[in-house]
């Protein structure tokens, strides 16, 4: 007996239907799969999309011809990269990027023979990359600008001083991506309507992790943020008693910083930080010294040499002691500091020699007397080493109250008469004697146009409470400031040591500028036929006495013309000008 007998005699009959009907359906699904491989034999499987476009059981050329259509000049549109959190993009036709059409139709393959694959494509979709042709010559250059654009640099871990407390900011991790794995991505997913997704994704770890923070916040880190710094200083002179000079814990960070130097994270300490810090609570503790100072009257106000904080030998162990195991408590080290212009240097002085001298002339009357006044009150002045000669401070007020009279001066850039007019003129002749002297220019302003009876460049000009001359004395000698008015002329002399010869270099005018010209109503108006201005430099040329250059200093002046002043006797001449302060002449 057969198995098939067998089996349906064991069945019944409701067996024996079941079984047909099973039997049957297999032999419909059996015609339906030899039809399906009959009628798509050769064709693109179901369900396959290229760049969004369904080719799915189409014939090759079919699916080719769509694409063409559907996807012609994609290559003209920007991609855009993801790569975590990093966004680029890349225009595929200028990096040199086009589509194979056929070769990317014969990657999508056929439909296979496999029936539960071929159900499976029924109800799914698959999307095949692009088959992508590359000019090298300009992907290799875009694939680099990519990779830039992708690339996130690690953070390294970091700690702050804030308020004297550490602060401490966590290491964050980079991300790179390998030329090869961006090229593999891109030339494979550059069509796909969502981009190209990067996943493949190297992880960059920073060099100062959470291990190296650990370590330097229980090690320099808590060391040099263990409580205040004191030191301890001794008042001298009238003074008794200790003064304690203290960083506070909140002003640590002021001295002591942890910056990241070759992958590690290093104290850096600022001693002169703390020297300052220091040194203001412990000024009181010295004795400040004062240089010998030979009198205009007679004798001399003797020197006293100084006491003060030896900062060298006090910090000497400072680093130590912020983040070592010596004590952050500690007494000062003083140390004497002598005078540099003694008493014997000052009773010895001498004022016999020609240090710089200088003579202008070509004033009028008036401004002859003021000139008089003002060098009557400088002639004698003392210059110690070390002090500065302000004009303005050593005269006073310079009014009709002290015999100055009125004489010419310039206002608003035009000629004008005031109560001390002609002081300038003083001023410029000893600004010339202090420049020759090798003196110290500390203020001068010279005027704001030229003057044909002062060297260009060279001159200066004074107001009160507005416009000094000053130049401070940085020879180890003093000087004596002697003046004579005689002649139609003032002569200033420097006398003391020589030590040094002084050389001025005109350098020429250049810039011209043309005068404006100007209506001015009014009694008071001085007609002008006006004076070009224009840029010049001077340089001076300071040697020792045997010919060796010591240095030399260059300033540029630049003279704005002299206004042409008609004067009206009425009308509108425009809006009056922004005073500016008086300048002798």
């Amino acid at each position: 007996m057969s198995t098939v007998n067998a089996t349906t005699q064991r069945l019944g009959r409701g067996g024996k239907i079941a079984l047909g009907v099973v039997l049957g359906a297999l032999a419909v699904l059996l015609a339906i799969y030899v039809a399906d491989l009959a009628f798509n034999r050769g064709n693109v499987p179901r369900g396959t999309e290229v760049g969004g476009v369904a080719i799915g059981g189409m014939s090759p050329a079919e699916a080719e011809a769509k694409l063409e259509q559907e996807l012609g000049g994609v290559e003209k549109n920007a991609v855009e990269i993801r790569a975590g959190s990093q966004r680029s993009t890349l225009v595929p036709e200028a990096a040199g990027l086009a589509v194979d059409w056929p070769a990317t139709v014969e990657a999508a393959g056929v439909e296979p023979m496999n029936p539960f694959i071929r159900l499976r494509n029924l109800i799914s979709t698959r999307e095949v990359d692009v088959v992508t042709t590359v000019d090298e010559a300009r992907f290799a250059p875009e694939i680099d600008r990519v990779n830039g654009e992708l690339r996130v640099e690690p953070i390294d871990g970091s700690i702050a001083v804030e308020n004297g407390r550490a602060v401490e900011h966590a290491p964050e991790n980079g991300q790179d991506v390998t030329n090869e794995v961006l090229r593999e991505y891109v030339t494979g997913q550059w069509l796909r309507p969502e981009g190209v997704e990067i996943t493949k994704l190297e992880t960059l770890t920073p060099a100062i992790d959470e291990s190296v923070l650990k370590d330097a916040m229980q090690g320099p880190v808590r060391s040099a943020l263990d409580g205040p710094l004191t030191v301890r200083g001794k008042r001298h002179g009238d003074g008794e008693g200790e003064v304690a000079a203290s960083i506070p814990q909140e002003r640590l960070g002021e001295i002591v910083e942890f910056p990241v130097v070759d992958g590690k994270i290093t104290p850096l300490v600022h001693p002169e930080a703390a020297e300052a810090i220091f040194a203001e609570q412990l000024k009181e503790t010295e004795t400040e010294k004062q240089n010998a100072r030979v009198l205009a009257s007679g004798g001399v106000e003797p020197s006293v040499d100084g006491i003060v904080v030896d900062w060298g030998k006090t910090l000497e162990r400072f680093e130590d002691r912020l983040l070592g195991d010596s004590p952050r408590d500690w007494e000062a080290t003083y140390k004497e500091e002598p005078a540099n212009f003694t008493t014997d240097m000052a009773q010895n002085a001498t004022f016999d020699q020609v240090v710089g001298s200088f003579t202008t002339g070509g004033y009028s009357g008036a401004s002859g007397t003021n000139i008089g006044i003002v060098a009557r009150a400088v002639n004698g002045a003392i210059v110690n080493p070390g002090e500065t000669f302000s004009l303005n401070g050593h005269t006073g007020p310079r009014g009709a109250a002290q015999g100055y009279v009125e004489s010419g001066i310039i206002l608003n850039g035009r000629a004008d008469t005031a109560v001390g007019g002609g002081i300038s003129q003083f001023a410029t002749t000893l600004y010339n004697a202090s420049y020759f002297a090798g003196m110290t220019d500390i203020a001068h302003t010279a005027h704001s146009y030229y003057i044909s009876r002062y060297p260009a460049g060279r001159e200066a000009t004074v107001y009160e409470g507005a416009i000094d001359l000053q130049f401070r004395n940085d020879s180890p000698h003093p000087v004596k400031i002697e003046t004579s008015v005689g002649g139609g002329e003032v002569t200033v002399n420097l006398m003391g040591v020589k030590t040094v010869n002084v050389e001025s270099v005109n350098g020429g005018r250049w810039a011209h500028t043309s005068p404006q010209e100007q209506v001015v109503t009014g009694s008071s108006c001085i007609p002008s036929s006006g004076i070009p201005g224009f840029t010049t430099s001077d340089t001076r040329i300071i040697s020792d006495l045997s010919g060796n250059e010591i240095k030399r200093e260059t300033q540029t002046t630049v003279y704005s013309p002299q206004p042409i002043v008609r004067c009206g006797d009425g009308g509108d001449s425009g809006p009056a000008p922004a005073p500016e302060p008086p300048e002798g002449e």
